[in-house]
């Protein structure tokens, strides 16, 4: 039976406000001395989700796929920790095409001008054992701004004042991402182990079923 390739590493990370806490970092014991390790952001299993206050009535919420970016971490030495992420706004969804069109127009999001949010960190701060306080410069809508990400983001000092009546200028912020090891990290498990080959499947033992020929017509 051929040997099991080494599962790849996940670094799952749970962020509340942009990035609040980088989570659950337990995948390489504190005793182990390495150096920092670069983990890329899973696209597939990070969503950003948002919701904004509409007409005093409720909540309009909505979320982004397909995030992309880096994680260079060292558990034994936060401060090398480096977190640079970009949200594809294109992507956004908030259920009904109309409002993704509205949200994405040049008053509110201006996407076809800035397809992107950018946050790049510039400090990360040990929160606990396994949780961080993430501070960097975000950008959105071309503007760049300081943001410690346990605030919640004024949509406004990003240039998006367009229905002040209608929607509220608090914007909160939820985001859970996965990052996987780089590959090529030289310290990556699974680096230069293949892929583990499929199951040979079994020949089948069942005789085929004879086709009967229609009757003929008179």
């Amino acid at each position: 039976m051929p040997a099991r390739a080494a599962p790849a590493r996940k670094l799952p990370a749970s962020f509340r406000a942009l990035w609040l806490a980088v989570s659950a970092l337990w995948l390489v014991p504190a005793a182990q001395a390495f150096e920092p390790e670069t983990y890329a952001i899973d696209p597939v299993h990070t969503r950003v989700l948002f919701a904004i206050g509409h007409a005093g009535f409720s909540k309009a919420m909505g979320t982004v796929s397909g995030s992309t970016g880096t994680l260079v971490f060292d558990r034994d030495d936060w401060s090398h920790a480096r977190l640079d992420v970009r949200v594809p706004l294109e992507r956004l969804d908030m259920g009904d095409a109309k409002w993704n069109d509205a949200v994405r127009a040049g008053n509110l999001l201006d996407t076809k001008r800035h397809p992107d949010a950018h946050f790049v960190s510039t400090k990360i701060e040990p929160v606990d054992a396994d949780h961080a306080k993430v501070c960097g410069d975000l950008t959105l809508r071309g503007v760049t701004r300081p943001a410690c990400m346990d605030a919640t983001l004024n949509r406004a000092e990003f240039g998006m004042t367009a229905w002040p009546t209608v929607i509220g200028d608090a914007v909160e912020l939820r985001i859970e991402a996965e990052a996987q090891r780089a590959r090529g990290d030289s310290q990556s498990p699974d680096a230069s182990t293949p892929d583990e080959p499929a199951a040979p499947t079994e020949p089948s033992t069942s005789e085929p079923e004879p086709q009967i020929p229609p009757e003929p017509t008179p």
